[in-house]
């Protein structure tokens, strides 16, 4: 039920950086969790980060970990992703999605427990 828009990829050097913004429907944003997963041709959707739906709990995967951040403004029904030092194999396609289980207190950082997705942006990280 909720939909959701990515923006903000784009092509970028090795270093540089890029913000993606992911701005929701609905009134009841504020009591998800939500994510952000990336894919790029032949390969599995995978995790990269997730905030609970307080903003107070994140979680990252290993590979983005000190250089992503996830944040949401539940004000604005809109949850980012800023990437600073990034890498030519950051290079996806990156989507969020909506966990619909409301005010969960499990972070997930699986691909099957989010349901609404968005129609994804493309990041290219050029060396």
């Amino acid at each position: 039920q909720v939909q959701l828009v990515e923006s903000g990829g784009g092509l970028v050097q090795a270093g540089g950086s890029l913000r993606l913004s992911c701005a929701a429907s609905g009134r009841s944003f504020y009591s998800y969790n939500m994510g952000w997963f990336r894919q790029t041709p032949g390969k599995e959707r995978e995790f990269v980060t997730a905030i609970s739906w307080s903003g107070g709990s994140t979680r990252y995967a290993d590979s983005v970990k000190g250089r992503f951040t996830i944040s949401r403004d539940n004000a604005k029904n809109t949850v980012y992703l800023q990437m600073n030092s990034l890498k030519p194999e950051d290079t996806a396609v990156y989507y969020c999605a909506v966990d619909p289980r409301r005010f969960n207190n499990y972070v997930s950082t699986s691909r099957t427990d989010f349901g609404s997705w968005g129609q994804g942006t493309q990041v290219t990280v050029s060396s």
